[in-house]
Parts: structure tokens; sequence; C-alpha cells
């Protein structure tokens, strides 16, 4: 097992130049264009119990940016399970991941990040009269764009469906309880629930 950085440095040496130059402490212009093009990030947080990874999405830019080194992110309707929220709260250290249908780039925004409730924040996020109970304010570290070879590597965006015969959240629900909750039932309401409850 490798357990020592010098033991990856000397497998992996060190990397060329445009690695580290794409690197931006801000939201400048090119990265603006990028992330302001993304509906959809991952947002990853730590705490004391470990780690959490969670989709977030929206029906134009997931972020909005406050200024050139803060980015807030409407946290809307979920599981209410609180998460990234609680390891928010207890850690500040953020990663998010943006990325846009059809380009095999993607971005990632390391930094910090706090909660908020304020009504006035929460009024720029509004939907039909709707307010997200809070928002993510990320003060940015860096801004850099992923090599796209993971992507191409996957075909993400140019395999087609590949859902088909997986187990939907009705059978994962009927099966992790037993039988208590889920099955086809489920599946039936969730479209129409979601629908509803969208923001």
């Amino acid at each position: 097992m490798i357990d020592s950085i010098e033991s990856l440095e000397a497998l992996y040496g060190t990397p060329k130049a445009p690695s580290i130059r794409k690197v931006a402490d801000r939201m400048v212009p090119v990265y603006r264009r990028w992330i302001m093009a993304s509906r959809f990030c991952a947002l990853t947080t730590v705490g004391p119990e470990g780690t959490d990874g969670s989709p977030r999405g929206d029906d134009g830019p997931v972020v909005t940016e406050i200024d050139e080194t803060t980015l807030a992110m409407p946290d809307w309707r979920g599981n209410n399970r609180m998460d990234s929220l609680r390891n928010i709260v207890r850690d500040p250290r953020v990663s998010l991941m943006f990325m846009v249908p059809g380009s095999t780039s993607v971005i990632r925004v390391n930094g910090t990040a706090q909660i908020t409730a304020d009504a006035q924040m929460l009024t720029r996020f509004e939907r039909d009269g709707a307010h997200p109970r809070s928002a993510i304010l990320i003060d940015i570290t860096e801004i850099y764009f992923q090599c796209a070879r993971a992507i191409m590597r996957a075909r993400l965006w140019t395999a087609g469906d590949e859902s088909e015969g997986l187990p939907s959240p009705g059978e994962i629900l009927k099966d992790m309880t037993s039988g208590e909750v889920g099955g086809p039932e489920y599946d039936a309401e969730w479209p129409d629930h979601a629908r509803k409850s969208m923001w």
C-alpha cells in the first residue's frame, strides 16, 4: 500500500504546467461563463461521521454569483436528511463539480461554506412564490477544469439510456425495509409528488 506523499510522487511524477496554471482563486470570465451554464453539480462535504456527496440541480444556473469570490446555492426541497448541511455547520470545507450536458469538461470549485436563512438572500431564489429554507454560501478557494478523460471513458453523454433493468427507488425501499414501504405504488406516485413539490 502507498502510505506517503513521497511514494505517490515517485509513482506519478509532478504535474505539468497547464495543470497548475489553469487554477483561479475567483470567478474569472472564462470560468464564470461555464459555471453559469451549469444546471447541475455534485456538492461534497466532510463531517465527523465522514464524507457526503449530494447532487444539486436547478432549472437555471445551479448557483448564483454574489461576488467574484462568493457563490450562493439554494437548498431546495429534498429528503430532509440534511447530511450536507449538518457537515457544513461542523466543518466548512466543500467541493463542487459543475457539469453541463454534452460537455466532457467538469469545472471544480473548492472552498468553504456557511448556511444562511436570511430572508433577503432567500428572496433571490423565489420560484412561483416559493423560497428555499436556506442557502449555502460558498467562499471560493480555487476553480479549475478537470481533465475530460473520465467522462470520455464513461461515454456519459453519448452512451444512451442504460437504465433498463436497474432497481427502481420503490424496489430499493421495499428491499431495504423488508417490504414495509416502497414497491410499485411508491414508483407510481413519485413522479406526480415530485412535480408538485419541486420548489
